[in-house]
């Protein structure tokens, strides 16, 4: 994929993976809050309501567990639990609750520590409760430290998920921009071909008019150009079906391979003559070669058969189409002269941009006779030549299942320009 493309992947990953990874960390966030709260609400509530307990009904002798009594008698004198701080009782509150205030529960700090105080009557004395608040300050920065690398652990279990889920997410998208570069690409060979033909014909047909050439003699040249268009209305038709992802649901039927392949190599005599290339189209055994598909797309593939050996054919070189049978078979050579091409490499030739010098028409090609059931292959030698072989399921009511016994000869010989 091209770097453009592949940034904006990229791009559009990290983001969706912040995204997600925010998003899951923003919740944790919201639950470790919350149980935080509900923590602390927990332990202050259970607080107030044991000291409360505790003050009316624990002996002076025994408090619960963390909890120290004082107790201040009608004399003045103050009596505390055993191991109760010796900087408690916080007196202004017993003596407020023996004059006859209400009970309170308040948190006080004495000599640097926080304590929980719940001061009331009990009988003819007053009783004050305290509780250290250093052990639920414990728990506290344990279950602190626990959201802590909960959130930490969960940070970076989001941004896995985010991973996961940014590469499905980007995964259409990415099949998308390939899918819109492979229709550029498809588009422009597609139409290459055929408007290079046109433009040559038009050229020379051009340069005959103005050389004085009598109009009625170039009737066959206008002919050729109206049936160039026609076909050219074909390939576009096509390419805007698929550009609207429609399947070209047209049933297979019977098509005349050989016509197929003298017409295109009519077609092409007036770029072939500019070239110096000759053409030769040559019918082998009996039959009328006849094969089961869609008009259009073979024709298609024959023209950038033709296309590509005249692109490594050089002036005064030679392309020979052959058609042949085989038992429910038909088989189209298209052989030329040319630069050739490494056997090892032949494979290659049919992989989208990977063929060197070939480009992309290939691969096509072996889509459409994939579709068609067909097979081709690709051999030559560097400096002899290539040779492309289609293999093609025959109608059932074509005659092609003779041995050849001897050559049939259409020669193309193109018209000199001008």
């Amino acid at each position: 994929m091209p770097d453009p493309d592949r940034r904006l992947l990229v791009r559009a990953r990290r983001r969706i993976t912040v995204q997600v990874a925010g998003a899951i960390s923003v919740v944790l966030a919201l639950v470790g809050v919350l149980v935080w709260c509900a923590m602390g609400h927990g332990q202050g509530t259970a607080a107030e309501r044991d000291l409360g307990v505790a003050a009316q009904r624990s002996p002076l002798a025994y408090p619960p567990p963390c909890v120290w009594l004082y107790e201040l008698r009608a004399d003045g004198t103050v009596r505390a639990s055993p191991g109760a701080p010796a900087a408690l009782p916080v007196r202004a509150e017993l003596a407020r609750v023996a004059a006859g205030a209400a009970p309170r529960t308040e948190r006080v700090g004495v000599a640097g520590r926080d304590y929980l105080v719940h001061t009331r009557r009990r009988a003819d004395t007053t009783v004050q409760a305290v509780m250290d608040l250093r052990y639920q300050a414990a728990e506290q920065a344990r279950l602190l430290r626990t959201l802590a690398g909960a959130e930490v652990a969960g940070l970076l279990a989001a941004l896995l998920v985010g991973q996961v889920v940014s590469r499905r997410a980007i995964a259409p998208l990415g099949e998308a921009l390939a899918r819109q570069r492979r229709f550029a690409a498809d588009v422009s060979h597609e139409l290459r071909t055929p408007l290079t033909r046109l433009h040559t014909r038009a050229q020379l047909l051009s340069r005959r008019l103005r050389g004085g050439t009598d109009p009625i003699l170039l009737i066959d040249e206008v002919d050729q150009l109206v049936k160039g268009s026609g076909q050219l209305g074909e390939v576009v038709a096509d390419l805007l079906r698929s550009a609207q992802f429609k399947q070209l649901r047209r049933p297979f039927g019977p098509v005349d391979l050989a016509a197929l392949a003298a017409e295109l190599a009519a077609a092409e005599d007036a770029r072939a003559a500019a070239r110096g290339v000759d053409i030769v189209v040559r019918c082998d055994g009996p039959g009328d070669h006849v094969v089961r598909g869609v008009e259009s797309a073979l024709r298609r593939v024959v023209s950038a058969l033709l296309d590509n050996a005249l692109g490594h054919t050089g002036p005064g070189g030679h392309i020979w189409v052959t058609l042949s049978g085989e038992p429910g078979t038909v088989l189209l050579t298209v052989r030329d002269d040319g630069a050739g091409l490494d056997p090892e490499d032949a494979e290659r030739l049919f992989t989208r941009f990977e063929g060197t010098g070939f480009g992309l028409g290939l691969a096509l090609v072996r889509e459409v006779v994939d579709g068609h059931h067909g097979t081709i292959t690709a051999d030559g030698r560097p400096g002899g030549g290539a040779v492309f072989t289609v293999r093609l399921p025959a109608h059932p009511s074509s005659p092609v299942t003779e041995p050849a016994r001897g050559p049939a000869r259409q020669r193309y010989q193109p018209p000199l320009p001008g």
